[in-house]
Parts: C-alpha cells; sequence; structure tokens
C-alpha cells in the first residue's frame, strides 16, 4: 500500500496499533518503543497509530487531542525515533496537506465515509487511504467509497470493518463483510473499535476488550487482511476509548496467535 507496508494479495498479515488519541509524549513514545520490539520479535507488518484530533466524541467535554499541529508535531518524532510508518484521522480537507507530509496513510473516519470531497483530497494525495467502513453502511456500499478515491488515480486504499449499529449503545460485526468487501479492496478488522458501546457511559463510549481476541481470530479466520487493534498502557487511564482498549502487556500474546491463525489461512 506503501513504499514501507503491504496488505492483502498474500502479504503478512498487517497490525495497526497504538493509543486511541495522542495524550502526551510519554504515552506515545512507551506504546510506540514497546511495539516496535513487538515488532522486532515477531517480524510482523506494523503501522502506528494515534489521532491528532478525534472530531467524533460522545460530549463536547470529551478529550479530543492535542490539535494538528502539536499532534503531528509528536508523531513525526515518532517516527524519528522508531521509524514507524504512521496513520492518523483527518476530518476535514484543510487538514490533509500538512497530515499527509507526515503520515503514510490516511485515515476517513467512519462516520465520514461518504464524504466525497474528503475521499477526493484524501486520494490526491498519492497516500495510501484506510476507509473505515460507517457504522449504518453495508458492505456492499463501501465499493463506492473506495471508487471515490480510485478515481483520483489512487489505486492505494484498503478499508476496515468496525461493526455495524444495532441497536443503541450496540455494534455487531458480521462476519460476511469480509469475503463481500475483498472482491474489491484489501479489508482490515478494527477489534477494539467494534467491541466498543458508542454512547454507552452517558457521556461517553464504554466497550468490553474482553471481547476484541476472539473477534480478531474470528475475522482473520474469515479472511481479514489486517488487524486494528488501539493499545494502552493503562487503558483503565486512558483518556479516549479507554473501556475497548488493549493492555500493552496483553498485545503480544494475542499477535503470537492471529499470525499463527493467518499463516494456516494462507496455506488452505
Amino acid at each position: 500500500m506503501t513504499d514501507r507496508i503491504g496488505v492483502g494479495n498474500g502479504e503478512p498479515l498487517l497490525f495497526i496499533a497504538g493509543p486511541c488519541v495522542i495524550e502526551n509524549r510519554e504515552v506515545l513514545f512507551e506504546a510506540a518503543g514497546f511495539l516496535t520490539e513487538l515488532s522486532k520479535r515477531h517480524s510482523i507488518n506494523l503501522v502506528f497509530k494515534s489521532s491528532f484530533d478525534k472530531a467524533n466524541r460522545s460530549s463536547l467535554t470529551s478529550y479530543r487531542g492535542p490539535n494538528i499541529g502539536e499532534g503531528l508535531k509528536i508523531l513525526s518524532e515518532v517516527k524519528e525515533k522508531f521509524g514507524l510508518p504512521l496513520l492518523s484521522d483527518i476530518h476535514e480537507k484543510w487538514q490533509i496537506k500538512e497530515a499527509a507530509k507526515v503520515l503514510d496513510i490516511l485515515q476517513i473516519p467512519a462516520f465520514l465515509c461518504r464524504q466525497t470531497d474528503l475521499l477526493l483530497a484524501a486520494g490526491e494525495t498519492g497516500k495510501a487511504v484506510n476507509i473505515k467502513k460507517g457504522q449504518f453502511m453495508s458492505p456492499e456500499d463501501m465499493f463506492h467509497s473506495v471508487e471515490k478515491v480510485k478515481s483520483t488515480g489512487n489505486e492505494n486504499v484498503f478499508v476496515t470493518e468496525r461493526g455495524t449499529t444495532f441497536g443503541y449503545n450496540n455494534l455487531v460485526v458480521d462476519m460476511r463483510s469480509f469475503a463481500v468487501m475483498r472482491r474489491f479492496v484489501p479489508v482490515v478488522f478494527d477489534a477494539t473499535h467494534s467491541v466498543q458501546a458508542p454512547g454507552g457511559l452517558g457521556n461517553a463510549s464504554g466497550g468490553d476488550r474482553e471481547l476484541a481476541p476472539p473477534l480478531a481470530r474470528a475475522a482473520v479466520a474469515a479472511g481479514a487482511d489486517g488487524i486494528f487493534m488501539e493499545v494502552h498502557p493503562d487503558p483503565d487511564r486512558a483518556l479516549c476509548d479507554g473501556p475497548n482498549s488493549v493492555k500493552l502487556s496483553e498485545v503480544e500474546r494475542i499477535i503470537r496467535s492471529l499470525v499463527a491463525l493467518y499463516r494456516v489461512r494462507l496455506e488452505e
């Protein structure tokens, strides 16, 4: 998908991981250092993810991140120190030019997956684009979002399944979506947002991180080309998406099982 990573078409299983949002340098560097060593031990295909702005928060008082200027500066420091490819969300067209100078992958948030002007502007950068499937979208309909990016001549695009709205404060993952969307694009599974309970805590989202590993295993078996996980040194104290984030100390065990399962699938 970029000069440094690949996804789908027989490539190694892609892992996108990091804290939900940039809290401070200490948390980000701890997570990046841990993931870097883990990627070396297991030779995994790793992209580091953290958002400089999370605009789609439950309430006005929810922590959004440092802002684009400070956030991209910190992410640049992560890239310089650890050499990891980077992914972060973009919400508006004006953010794209500056973000593309630092990021290797531009991520379109789920709620914005049909925003034509945003998709076209992201595609025009030539950077890889990850479109998160909207909680309201069928897998078939994501074809049109992908085609908007590809219309710019940019074929570096993949989508991420993150569950579908199932009543209030709940999401469900339709495992058929991997087979459907892989007909036209590589597919990543967001193991942590899929166990989120949107608005479940009243003024914030809840979730159940214990369900992330079994769903990730099911997704790899069903055809996912990569796994997206939000990870944190201490999820219970995270400023964003803590209930559904995975603790760093649990990540290696999860990744080891997913890599083994993926190898078995490729041998079939």
